[in-house]
Protein backbone atom coordinates (compact mmCIF):
# COMPACT_ATOMS: atom_id res chain seq x y z
CA UNK A 1 0.00 0.00 0.00
CA UNK A 2 3.02 2.58 0.69
CA UNK A 3 3.78 1.40 -2.07
CA UNK A 4 1.13 2.72 -4.26
CA UNK A 5 0.84 6.38 -2.67
CA UNK A 6 5.20 6.45 -2.83
CA UNK A 7 4.29 5.96 -6.93
CA UNK A 8 1.26 8.02 -6.88
CA UNK A 9 3.81 10.71 -5.14
CA UNK A 10 6.73 10.03 -8.35
CA UNK A 11 4.49 10.51 -11.08
CA UNK A 12 4.88 13.58 -12.67
CA UNK A 13 1.42 14.07 -14.39
CA UNK A 14 1.96 17.05 -16.37
CA UNK A 15 5.37 16.03 -17.70
CA UNK A 16 4.06 12.51 -19.23
CA UNK A 17 1.38 14.57 -20.79
CA UNK A 18 3.79 16.32 -22.55
CA UNK A 19 6.19 14.13 -23.81
CA UNK A 20 2.82 12.47 -25.15
CA UNK A 21 2.33 15.60 -26.80
CA UNK A 22 -0.89 15.54 -25.26
CA UNK A 23 -0.58 19.53 -23.40
CA UNK A 24 -2.78 22.20 -24.57
CA UNK A 25 -3.84 20.75 -28.35
CA UNK A 26 -0.66 20.20 -30.00
CA UNK A 27 -1.94 17.25 -31.77
CA UNK A 28 -4.77 18.64 -32.85
CA UNK A 29 -3.05 22.31 -33.14
CA UNK A 30 -0.70 20.51 -35.74
CA UNK A 31 -2.81 18.63 -37.94
CA UNK A 32 -5.51 21.58 -38.56
CA UNK A 33 -2.11 23.68 -39.48
CA UNK A 34 -1.23 20.89 -42.30
CA UNK A 35 -4.80 20.79 -43.45
CA UNK A 36 -5.26 24.61 -43.50
CA UNK A 37 -1.93 24.53 -45.79
CA UNK A 38 -3.30 22.21 -48.15
CA UNK A 39 -6.34 23.76 -48.39
CA UNK A 40 -4.75 27.28 -48.72
CA UNK A 41 -2.56 26.37 -51.57
CA UNK A 42 -5.57 24.93 -53.48
CA UNK A 43 -7.00 27.88 -53.33
CA UNK A 44 -4.84 30.23 -53.80
CA UNK A 45 -3.45 28.18 -57.36
CA UNK A 46 -7.58 28.31 -58.39
CA UNK A 47 -7.90 31.77 -57.92
CA UNK A 48 -4.74 32.37 -59.66
CA UNK A 49 -6.08 30.62 -62.22
CA UNK A 50 -9.30 32.08 -62.19
CA UNK A 51 -8.09 35.76 -62.19
CA UNK A 52 -5.87 35.09 -65.36
CA UNK A 53 -8.74 33.60 -67.13
CA UNK A 54 -10.92 36.10 -66.28
CA UNK A 55 -8.61 38.73 -67.71
CA UNK A 56 -8.46 36.76 -70.97
CA UNK A 57 -12.13 36.95 -71.19
CA UNK A 58 -12.34 40.48 -70.57
CA UNK A 59 -9.34 41.35 -73.18
CA UNK A 60 -11.35 38.88 -75.78
CA UNK A 61 -14.73 40.39 -75.47
CA UNK A 62 -12.73 44.37 -75.07
CA UNK A 63 -10.85 43.70 -78.60
CA UNK A 64 -13.86 41.72 -80.53
CA UNK A 65 -15.68 45.46 -79.77
CA UNK A 66 -13.07 47.74 -81.89
CA UNK A 67 -13.84 48.55 -84.99
CA UNK A 68 -11.71 46.53 -87.22
CA UNK A 69 -12.13 49.12 -90.50
CA UNK A 70 -10.20 52.14 -91.59
CA UNK A 71 -12.67 55.07 -92.96
CA UNK A 72 -9.43 56.52 -95.59
CA UNK A 73 -12.32 58.71 -97.28
CA UNK A 74 -12.20 60.78 -93.60
CA UNK A 75 -8.20 60.46 -93.80
CA UNK A 76 -8.72 61.76 -97.70
CA UNK A 77 -10.71 64.66 -96.87
CA UNK A 78 -8.84 66.10 -93.24
CA UNK A 79 -5.18 65.08 -94.97
CA UNK A 80 -3.41 67.47 -97.39
CA UNK A 81 -0.68 64.97 -98.35
CA UNK A 82 -2.79 62.50 -100.36
CA UNK A 83 0.11 60.17 -101.13
CA UNK A 84 0.68 59.20 -97.51
CA UNK A 85 -3.19 58.17 -97.88
CA UNK A 86 -2.29 56.15 -100.70
CA UNK A 87 0.03 54.14 -99.08
CA UNK A 88 -1.82 53.47 -96.26
CA UNK A 89 -4.61 52.24 -98.56
CA UNK A 90 -1.95 49.84 -100.15
CA UNK A 91 -0.63 48.64 -97.32
CA UNK A 92 -3.97 47.85 -95.96
CA UNK A 93 -4.85 46.19 -98.87
CA UNK A 94 -1.96 44.01 -99.16
CA UNK A 95 -1.63 43.16 -95.17
CA UNK A 96 -2.35 39.32 -94.89
CA UNK A 97 -2.32 38.51 -91.20
CA UNK A 98 -0.52 35.50 -89.94
CA UNK A 99 -1.92 33.04 -88.25
CA UNK A 100 -0.22 31.41 -85.25
CA UNK A 101 -0.59 27.64 -84.34
CA UNK A 102 -1.84 28.10 -80.80
CA UNK A 103 -2.32 24.61 -80.01
CA UNK A 104 0.70 24.26 -77.97
CA UNK A 105 -0.64 27.02 -75.75
CA UNK A 106 -4.47 25.50 -75.50
CA UNK A 107 -2.19 22.29 -74.60
CA UNK A 108 -0.73 24.04 -72.02
CA UNK A 109 -3.45 25.26 -70.58
CA UNK A 110 -5.57 22.50 -70.55
CA UNK A 111 -2.44 20.50 -68.75
CA UNK A 112 -2.44 23.33 -66.44
CA UNK A 113 -6.07 22.29 -65.96
CA UNK A 114 -5.66 19.18 -65.89
CA UNK A 115 -3.22 19.29 -62.90
CA UNK A 116 -4.94 21.73 -60.91
CA UNK A 117 -7.92 19.41 -60.68
CA UNK A 118 -6.06 16.52 -60.13
CA UNK A 119 -4.05 18.56 -57.25
CA UNK A 120 -7.55 19.48 -56.14
CA UNK A 121 -9.12 16.42 -55.93
CA UNK A 122 -6.03 14.97 -54.24
CA UNK A 123 -6.34 17.90 -51.74
CA UNK A 124 -10.20 17.02 -50.82
CA UNK A 125 -9.27 13.08 -50.18
CA UNK A 126 -6.95 14.29 -48.41
CA UNK A 127 -8.51 16.72 -46.35
CA UNK A 128 -11.33 14.21 -46.18
CA UNK A 129 -8.98 11.42 -44.27
CA UNK A 130 -7.89 14.16 -41.95
CA UNK A 131 -11.50 15.35 -40.89
CA UNK A 132 -12.36 11.50 -40.11
CA UNK A 133 -9.23 11.55 -37.89
CA UNK A 134 -9.80 14.91 -36.55
CA UNK A 135 -13.37 13.96 -35.78
CA UNK A 136 -12.23 10.56 -34.62
CA UNK A 137 -9.75 12.05 -32.15
CA UNK A 138 -12.03 14.25 -30.84
CA UNK A 139 -14.30 11.94 -30.43
CA UNK A 140 -11.77 10.19 -27.97
CA UNK A 141 -11.00 13.53 -26.26
CA UNK A 142 -14.86 14.36 -25.68
CA UNK A 143 -15.35 9.99 -24.64
CA UNK A 144 -11.90 10.22 -22.14
CA UNK A 145 -12.46 10.81 -17.93
CA UNK A 146 -11.64 13.83 -17.22
CA UNK A 147 -8.13 14.46 -15.53
CA UNK A 148 -8.77 14.55 -12.14
CA UNK A 149 -10.29 11.24 -12.29
CA UNK A 150 -7.55 9.55 -13.71
CA UNK A 151 -5.65 6.74 -11.25
CA UNK A 152 -2.53 5.70 -10.85
CA UNK A 153 -3.29 2.22 -12.02
CA UNK A 154 -5.35 3.63 -15.17
CA UNK A 155 -1.68 5.65 -16.10
CA UNK A 156 0.45 2.57 -15.33
CA UNK A 157 -1.64 0.14 -17.48
CA UNK A 158 -1.69 3.11 -20.35
CA UNK A 159 2.50 3.12 -20.14
CA UNK A 160 3.86 0.43 -18.50
CA UNK A 161 7.00 2.39 -18.32
CA UNK A 162 6.08 4.57 -15.66
CA UNK A 163 5.49 1.84 -13.49
CA UNK A 164 8.69 0.69 -14.49
CA UNK A 165 10.49 3.92 -13.12
CA UNK A 166 8.36 4.14 -10.13
CA UNK A 167 9.25 0.91 -8.80
CA UNK A 168 13.11 1.30 -9.61
CA UNK A 169 12.64 4.52 -7.83
CA UNK A 170 11.17 3.32 -4.77
CA UNK A 171 13.80 0.07 -4.96
CA UNK A 172 16.71 2.28 -4.26
CA UNK A 173 15.40 4.95 -2.37
CA UNK A 174 14.40 7.74 -4.11
CA UNK A 175 11.87 9.68 -2.99
CA UNK A 176 12.17 12.73 -5.02
CA UNK A 177 11.48 13.66 -8.87
CA UNK A 178 14.48 14.95 -10.43
CA UNK A 179 14.11 18.53 -11.27
CA UNK A 180 11.34 18.74 -8.82
CA UNK A 181 13.62 21.06 -6.12
CA UNK A 182 14.58 23.25 -8.93
CA UNK A 183 11.09 24.14 -10.70
CA UNK A 184 9.56 24.45 -7.34
CA UNK A 185 12.24 24.83 -4.88
CA UNK A 186 12.85 22.93 -1.38
CA UNK A 187 9.77 23.09 0.76
CA UNK A 188 11.48 20.94 3.77
CA UNK A 189 11.54 22.61 6.97
CA UNK A 190 14.03 20.89 8.49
Amino acid sequence: MATKAAAAVAVDFTRIYTSLGLGKGQLHSEIIRKLLTRVIETISALQAFRKRNSEAQRLSVQYAGQPTTVDLSHYRAILKNKTVVDEAEKTLREFRPVTYDVSAHVKAIETFEAKAVEKAKETEEKIDIELKELQATLANIEDARPFDQLTVEDVGKAHPRIIEVVETMVKKGKWTVPGYKEKFGDLNLM
